[in-house]
This record gives structure tokens, C-alpha cells and sequence, in this order.
């Protein structure tokens, strides 16, 4: 692997893009159309949040191609986490399968009265229905769609640098 493959810049850069974007169109429907997560689709930052760093580390390792590469390769292997998580979320939503949790949201903690608040100000967000559709894709259907291209595209980035 080459640290002047163009593949691998590439890699590296759709590993760091990639759950920067999802996050924030996550965290735009969030706070901005007031679309609150459920437990699943948290699942499914968490799997993003852990690619960021992983990515930054690539970009830290660039001079040293072999571990740049691996590390592109562990932030792809957690975009693509947080693909299938999104295509298990849709499933649910559609009623194809039933998920695993109670699908409810939790108080952050603090005194009993702080953590009473907190239930009572918090909305009821269910998993197994979708807050928002378009074309008939739900959001954990788009992430499980664009997540999963993205995490197929790194990986086969990652190998063109490696033959390169």
C-alpha cells in the first residue's frame, strides 16, 4: 500500500466523510425538525461515532501507509455497523421482523426529581415506527442504504491501494 495511493486518500477521506455527514443529517433532524432518536437509531450513531476517531487516526498515519490503511479500514468496518444496524432499524419499522429492545428513551441521570423531569419532558419515541419517509425510505433505511454503500466503497478503496 502506497502512501501517495490515490485510493487510499480516498478511503481515508469517504472513513472520516462519511460519518461526519450521517451524523449530522441525524442530528439536523434532531434538532432542527425536532425528530427525536429512539434506542436503534442511537445504535446506529454510536457505530459512527467510533468511525471518526478511527478515521482521524488514518489521517494521523498517513506517512506510514500500512497502518493508515488499517485504520481507514476499522473507521469503514464501523460505517458498515452502522449500515446493517440502520437496514435491521428499517426491518423493524416495516414490520418485516421485531426488534430487540423495548424501544423507549432513558433519563441522563441526576436526583430523583431531576430524572422525574426528564421522563416527563421526554417524548415517547417508538422503533418500530418511522418518524420520517421519503420515497417510501425511512431514515434508518437511508442510513442502513448510504452506510453500507460507503463502508462497500472504503473497503474496496483500501484493496485498489493495496494491489497499487
Amino acid at each position: 500500500m502506497n502512501s501517495l495511493s490515490p485510493s487510499l486518500a480516498k478511503a481515508r477521506a469517504l472513513a472520516l466523510l462519511a460519518p461526519l455527514v450521517m451524523l449530522a443529517g441525524a442530528y439536523a433532524f434532531q434538532y432542527l425538525g425536532g425528530l427525536h432518536p429512539c434506542e436503534m437509531c442511537w445504535w446506529q450513531r454510536y457505530a459512527h461515532f467510533a468511525a471518526i476517531p478511527l478515521a482521524l487516526v488514518a489521517y494521523a498515519a498517513r506517512g506510514r501507509a500500512c497502518i493508515s490503511g488499517l485504520f481507514a479500514g476499522f473507521a469503514g468496518i464501523a460505517v458498515g455497523v452502522s449500515g446493517l444496524i440502520g437496514l435491521f432499524h428499517a426491518g423493524v419499522e416495516y414490520g418485516w421482523w421485531e426488534g430487540l429492545t423495548t424501544c423507549s428513551t432513558s433519563p441522563a441521570g441526576g436526583s430523583a426529581a431531576d430524572m422525574l423531569n426528564q421522563i416527563m419532558a421526554s417524548p415517547i419515541t417508538r422503533c418500530d415506527v418511522a418518524a420520517w419517509k421519503m420515497a417510501g425510505i425511512s431514515m434508518a433505511g437511508y442510513n442502513g442504504l448510504l452506510s453500507s454503500a460507503a463502508a462497500l466503497a472504503i473497503l474496496a478503496l483500501l484493496l485498489k491501494a493495496r494491489k497499487a
